[in-house]
């Protein structure tokens, strides 16, 4: 088989890995749930590739995402949902829809009423589809109530901070920031229980409250809990970068080393950005 420009090749491919017996095992174990993360992490590294500037790997991310599209559009075809023709239908009909001054008629001639008038049909399709949504007997819809206004579709730590601002809106806050400190205390205790215990749904929630509890002392003391990780998973490389440079110096791997070699050289690289800072 070889490569083409046609998007038709990309579905023939997968409809090849998951054709069962002789396709790819790995392709044909995954599901809805398994492939979730890589379709996330596929769109978060679209962005670093914007964000450096990198046509080469923004190219070739793309086509990465895009492959996320095709194995989902063809496991929900293999389940009887949909295809990727119904995926591309769908979305061609959105655009026509929410752009009549382009391809129908509309009086919308100015940047401020093209939003307006796409808000107003975006409200018509969010009622078309809770329709849809009860008809299949789905009853559940994060869209609806107060914190409706808050998109699940973003990092769990933006969504955290947006929806503890938007309660906050109406009181129901923390008045400062120290009884948080007793609240991640707490959170803390209740996830050695949790460990203590060995289950491990239990301490999955539990740390998920921990972390909670996390982003609201950040958003407390103005510190954005997304930024100051992304800060710390800076510091995590550069330090480790110190350790693993350093070994090579001497002559060790990463992979040889004592846990005990490797956190002093990490005390190292700290007291070295101790004296430049």
């Amino acid at each position: 088989m070889e490569a083409s420009k046609d998007i038709s090749r990309l579905i023939e491919i997968m409809a090849a890995l998951r054709t069962p017996v002789t396709g790819c095992p790995w392709d044909l174990e995954q599901n809805f749930s398994t492939i979730k993360p890589y379709t996330i992490e596929e769109a978060y590294e679209v962005a670093d590739a914007i964000e450096r500037n990198d046509m080469d790997d923004l190219c070739e991310e793309l086509g990465d995402l895009l492959l996320q599209v095709v194995f989902h559009a063809r496991m929900a075809e293999e389940a009887g949902e949909f295809s990727f023709g119904d995926v591309v239908q769908a979305i061609t009909k959105k655009m026509i829809r929410r752009h009549p001054h382009v391809f129908a008629v509309s009086d919308a001639a100015t940047p401020d009423a093209v939003k307006v008038q796409w808000d107003d049909i975006k409200t018509e399709e969010k009622r078309e589809r809770a329709e849809r949504r009860a008809h299949r007997g789905i009853t559940e819809d994060f869209k609806l109530g107060y914190l409706g206004s808050v998109h699940r579709a973003q990092p769990a730590l933006t969504e955290a901070l947006k929806l503890q601002q938007r309660a906050a809106k109406v009181g129901f806050d923390w008045s400062a920031a120290e009884p948080i400190l007793d609240k991640i205390e707490e959170e803390i205790g209740e996830l050695r229980e949790a460990l203590r215990d060995g289950n491990q749904d239990k301490v999955t929630d539990e740390l998920g409250d921990l972390i909670f509890a996390l982003v609201n002392i950040g958003r407390h003391v103005k510190a954005d809990p997304e930024e100051a990780l992304r800060g710390t998973n800076t510091k995590f490389r550069r330090r480790f970068n110190y350790i693993e440079t350093s070994l090579q110096q001497s002559n060790e791997t990463l992979e040889a080393a004592t846990l005990e070699r490797m956190e002093e050289l990490w005390q190292a690289a700290k007291a070295i950005e101790r004296q430049i800072g």
